[in-house]
């Protein structure tokens, strides 16, 4: 195998999440600021810093605010979650054929545990890093590089599979085999593009011939 050890984003990588997202950042700035914005402006920063950081570009003045009202609304829906087409058939061959695999995702470990119950597939991963446990978060590498500390191995022996600008910036700077997926709904393959990844899966079928 090429790269024994993957790491995943969660959010439109693994779990079809991109709808709920976006309804709840539209719910949060409307609720808060009155403010109506297009998908791709409420979607443009989704993957990478925090929720704070991405609400914080509507109102940078009631941020506490907008996160809780977000969360008010996204949490609940995590009850209609599924995992994106395909992927926990390809996890489990990974898993089945050997494979270390991880999570790192800008979702706090309570929100990912929302997501794993509604999805239950966290057994197939060795570590979880969450967007609450680094002080930097993605496209710094931090949150990779945590990961690779607590699974003891080195970066370059890792690849990871993100379907954000914000995913391939972090897997480049931490050394890692950087694959973008086209499916997430969140960010389109043209802006993936500009990000040079390594290589890049419109199926999930796919990641097993890339990995």
């Amino acid at each position: 195998m090429e790269f024994p050890v993957v790491l995943f984003d969660l959010d439109g990588t693994v779990v079809d999440s991109g709808a709920i997202i976006l309804a709840s950042m539209r719910h949060a700035t409307r609720e808060v600021l009155g403010t109506e914005h297009t998908d791709e402006e409420l979607m443009q920063a989704v993957g990478g810093p925090g929720l704070e950081a991405q609400l914080g570009f509507f109102g940078p003045d009631r941020v506490d605010e907008l996160v809780r009202v977000y969360r008010a609304h996204n949490e609940p829906l995590h009850d209609t979650l599924e995992a994106c087409a395909g992927m926990e058939d390809v996890l489990v061959r990974l898993h089945e054929e050997g494979r270390r695999l991880g999570v790192v995702t800008a979702k706090r470990r309570a929100t990912v545990e929302l997501a794993f119950a509604r999805v239950p597939i966290s057994h197939l991963f060795e570590t979880v890093v969450g967007g609450d446990e680094t002080e930097k978060h993605k496209p710094d590498p931090e949150p990779l590089l945590l990961a690779a500390e607590r699974m003891g191995i080195e970066p370059t022996t890792a690849a990871y599979v993100g379907d954000s600008p914000f995913d391939m910036r972090a897997a480049k700077a931490a050394g890692m085999y950087a694959v973008a997926v086209s499916w997430g709904r969140i960010h389109d393959r043209e802006r993936l593009e500009r990000e040079e990844p390594d290589a890049i899966a419109d199926s999930a079928e796919e990641l097993l011939e890339l990995l």
